[in-house]
């Protein structure tokens, strides 16, 4: 009887310590899903409107100097203000700033949905951009924050695909709708998914804050200033004029603030960027090589998809069935490539890679023309897709792991700085 009592008694405490892990891990589960689903709405609005643009131009009589700021006005705002972003999350509360952000992406959503002009669809955009800006480095920050170390990096890896999923979906998604509905809808979708996010967020998930809770306001206006002035003259120098004072004043503003947040955040005792990332090559190479790679992903996707609608003649829905064996391989390729930098090192994978996506590129350069068959051109987003997929995942995992990320306060976001300036600069 006294063996069966221990027996029963060691039943009880396995039972016990498996109904708490259950227990613990429900909050980190539902950080994890709350914040993928709102970073893949913020990721997917990089690239849906890519193959709806055509139907945009139409819609609304818009030239092609001005439609791709729709895509530019998003990607600007993202790009400037997401270090911003991280930084509020941290001094006010994750879970305040990534509700804020959210609302903020829908409230953009639906002012684009009801645009009856392509300025007025612009300034939605930029409001979304704003949103978005908050919610992916601040979502990155709270599935940090609620995993331990030893599961972070797969929930971060989570995270990350979830994101990828939205850049595949992004053109095939915008296809089908603007072909099937109407241009409106793809920014209508995200307003009844971000308005069920928003009281799951405010309810669910306990509210965190940097180890550092002060502001580097000093580093904000000037990392944010930077950024703008330099996207700002890249994006606008082919339609000014690279000579014009508005350029050369806005790239000169943006190189002198960007010099003051470099004098600056070396200086600072809690730097919003510490510089002593930049001490490690493998750091500074990676960040580089994610920033061009990127770069010449969106500034690819963007025209390929104005090439297949307008030069072939294709639709919205099949020209984003087109994109798809480019965008599909990252699903396929990018996981082996991941697993195979492990044993090999990310050194070879990523000259592989980048290797892949410069060809390929230069392939569709000299075959894309009016009335090139798809075929013609599948090659080329084939080996440029494999490459892309090969390099992307890989920089990260070298940027990421070049540092000594616990002397930081807040989450690794240079790696989404990169590829969110990347959007913007790629446009020209």
């Amino acid at each position: 009887m006294a063996e069966a009592e221990v027996v029963d008694d060691g039943e009880d405490a396995e039972a016990s310590a498996s109904a708490s892990a259950s227990a613990s891990s429900r909050p980190r589960v539902r950080a994890l899903v709350l914040a993928s689903s709102a970073s893949f709405l913020v990721t997917l609005d990089l690239l849906i409107v890519t193959t709806a643009l055509d139907t945009v131009r139409e819609d609304l009589g818009a030239p092609i100097s001005t439609l791709q700021w729709v895509l530019t006005a998003y990607s600007v705002t993202f790009a400037c203000l997401l270090l911003t972003g991280a930084a509020l999350g941290d001094r006010f509360g994750r879970r305040r700033m990534f509700a804020v952000g959210v609302a903020l992406f829908v409230a953009g959503s639906a002012m684009a949905a009801v645009s009856g002009s392509i300025g007025a669809l612009i300034a939605a955009r930029v409001v979304q951009g704003a949103g978005g800006a908050l919610v992916l480095p601040v979502g990155l920050a709270i599935v940090s924050s609620v995993f331990p170390p030893e599961r972070r990096g797969r929930a971060i890896g989570i995270l990350e695909g979830i994101e990828g999923m939205a850049v595949i979906a992004g053109p095939l998604l915008g296809g089908l709708i603007a072909a099937h509905l109407s241009w409106q809808w793809i920014f209508w979708i995200n307003v009844p998914i971000g308005l069920v996010v928003i009281p799951l967020v405010l309810t669910s998930l306990e509210e965190s804050y940097g180890r550092d809770e002060t502001l580097d306001g000093r580093g904000l206006v000037l990392a944010t200033a930077a950024a703008f002035g330099l996207v700002w003259g890249l994006v606008r120098g082919n339609e000014v004029g690279w000579t014009s004072p508005q350029i050369v004043g806005a790239l000169v503003a943006g190189v002198l603030a960007g010099v003051l947040f470099v004098w600056w955040e070396a200086r600072a005792e809690e730097p919003m960027l510490p510089m002593w990332f930049f001490g490690s090559r493998r750091f500074s190479a990676g960040l580089a090589a994610s920033f061009l790679l990127l770069a010449s992903l969106y500034s690819c996707v963007f025209f390929i998809a104005q090439f297949l609608q307008i030069g072939l003649g294709h639709g919205p829905l099949v020209a984003g069935l087109m994109l798809l064996p480019w965008t599909a391989t990252l699903l396929l390729v990018a996981p082996a490539a991941g697993a195979l930098a492990d044993r090999v090192g990310e050194r070879p994978i990523l000259i592989v890679g980048l290797t892949l996506q410069a060809a390929g590129v230069a392939w569709l350069a000299f075959v894309a023309e009016a009335g090139a068959s798809y075929w013609a051109v599948l090659g080329p987003f084939l080996v440029a897709g494999v490459g892309c997929s090969m390099a992307v995942p890989v920089t990260q995992v070298a940027v990421v792991g070049a540092v000594d990320l616990t002397r930081w306060a807040r989450p690794p976001v240079p790696t989404t700085c990169s590829r969110s300036s990347a959007a913007p600069s790629a446009s020209r």
